[in-house]
């Protein structure tokens, strides 16, 4: 029982943290030649605020296990709908746009109830 716990407690800070580096990927793209070093500098912090924004949610989740997990699901839940319009106006793909999403949100979605069934394991 206590094994199960114990991956019951890991699964979420590591989904959390893979899913917050998949997303600071996108980092990559504030980067040009074209630009000044402060014109890139400007797009090096506009493209971390989620990443950083993600990370104050992680830290509370650690410490706030259902603040946090509640949270982290309403970010995969609220930004599921934004995500896929988005992508379906630029490729005109219901699946790549649902392949898009699983990739973004879900894992969100999954560490935040992973946070939330930890939080009501460690209560009973």
């Amino acid at each position: 029982m206590k094994n199960y716990l114990q991956i019951l407690h890991w699964t979420p800070r590591i989904l959390g943290i893979l899913s917050i580096a998949f997303i600071s990927l996108f980092v990559q793209d504030s980067f040009d030649k074209n630009l000044t070093f402060t014109e890139q500098l400007s797009h090096l912090f506009m493209h971390l605020i989620p990443t950083l924004s993600l990370l104050i949610i992680y830290l509370i989740a650690c410490r706030r296990e259902l603040l946090g997990g509640i949270l982290f699901t309403i970010i995969g839940i609220g930004f599921s709908p934004i995500i896929f319009i988005h992508n379906f106006n630029m490729n005109q793909s219901v699946w790549k746009s649902l392949y898009v999403i699983a990739l973004i949100t879900f894992p969100f979605i999954i560490s935040g109830l992973l946070f939330i069934m930890n939080h009501i394991k460690k209560n009973k």
